[in-house]
């Protein structure tokens, strides 16, 4: 009852609103019609003083020239700012962040919470921990209402972590806390697993290009550059349509590709073991965390396939448990 009768003034507001404009602009353009003889008066005299004495003209043309040069830089800029909207559309990128403030940070946080609340989402990072660990962190809440989210995150115990420490150059920022930083992130991701949560985490090997997260029809990317904090760089948004020159497209197959990709092993949060799969799924190898050293040396090396690190001699049994599930055909 309360609801229709709520949609009833709404209905009503709308109306009377509309009537007020028709209104108001009946009577401006009544109250211009009135005013034109007058104007056309005041005028006329003005002129007749402008045109008798040279500095008034001068002022007057050097005046024109320049309401003329602004009104066409400004019709130039707005036809080029309409274009490049058009371009944006078209590829899908609604928003861009050079730098935030903090009223900008908030509208952020609950935009975002809103796409995930509900949904599967979807993360490349490097080790989570400012982005959903930190309740300062865009998905920190996000992951609280979330039906199930797949993770990518750098495995800390890799050349190319540390090669990512030694490029930042940050005092405070070493591979001890890389590694500490990842390691809260699973503890978190462990804890939402355990509340039902369908989590799933899978740690790369290679260095950090995107941080990356897929919010329903939402994408929100940034790049991680070689020798600087990614907080620091830009953030763009993509929104998912039914063209196929959007690219959100794009992101969405880059993500799926990383996430299927062999060489890209699990986390089994149970035993805290690197899971192996093969292209149809079956299990092939198991590592221990933080112990994989050898094994990344052979995925290292040329030619290397997931079905083959089985059979390799140079991996002890101390290092990994191998599974009895066949492998693929």
């Amino acid at each position: 009852m309360l609801r229709e009768k709520l949609s009833i003034v709404r209905h009503f507001m709308h109306g009377t609103a509309w009537s007020v404009y028709h209104i108001v602009v009946v009577a401006l353009s009544a109250w211009i019609a009135l005013s034109l003889p007058t104007v056309a008066r005041s005028f006329h005299t003005l002129w007749s003083l402008v045109e008798n004495n040279m500095i008034y003209l001068v002022a007057v043309e050097m005046t024109a020239a320049i309401v003329l040069i602004v009104t066409f830089n400004y019709l130039h800029r707005s036809l080029r700012d309409r274009t490049l909207a058009k371009m944006a559309t078209g590829a899908g990128l609604t928003a861009f962040s050079p730098w935030r403030e903090l009223s900008a940070q908030r509208r952020v946080r609950k935009f975002k919470e809103k796409q995930g609340t509900g949904r599967t989402v979807m993360v490349i990072g490097s080790t989570g921990y400012g982005t959903f660990v930190d309740q300062e962190g865009d998905l920190y809440t996000v992951l609280e209402k979330c039906m199930g989210a797949h993770i990518l995150l750098v495995n800390p115990y890799t050349h190319e972590a540390r090669n990512r420490i030694d490029a930042i150059l940050h005092p405070h920022f070493t591979l001890e806390t890389f590694q500490k930083e990842v390691r809260e992130s699973i503890a978190l991701l462990k804890r939402l697993k355990a509340t039902g949560k369908a989590v799933k985490l899978k740690l790369y090997s290679d260095p950090p290009l995107v941080k990356l997260a897929i919010l329903g029809d939402y994408i929100w990317l940034k790049h991680y550059h070689t020798d600087l904090d990614v907080q620091t760089m830009p953030e763009y948004v993509f929104q998912h349509n039914l063209k196929d020159h959007g690219l959100y497209n794009l992101f969405y197959q880059y993500f799926m590709q990383r996430w299927d990709h062999p060489e890209i092993p699990e986390y089994d949060f149970e035993t805290d073991e690197l899971v192996y799969r093969g292209h149809k799924g079956n299990e092939i190898l198991r590592e221990r965390f933080e112990r994989g050293k050898e094994a990344e040396d052979v995925r290292q090396e040329q030619g290397f396939f997931p079905e083959l690190l089985s059979m390799s001699p140079r991996l002890g049994r101390s290092a990994m448990t191998i599974s009895k599930s066949q492998p693929d055909r």
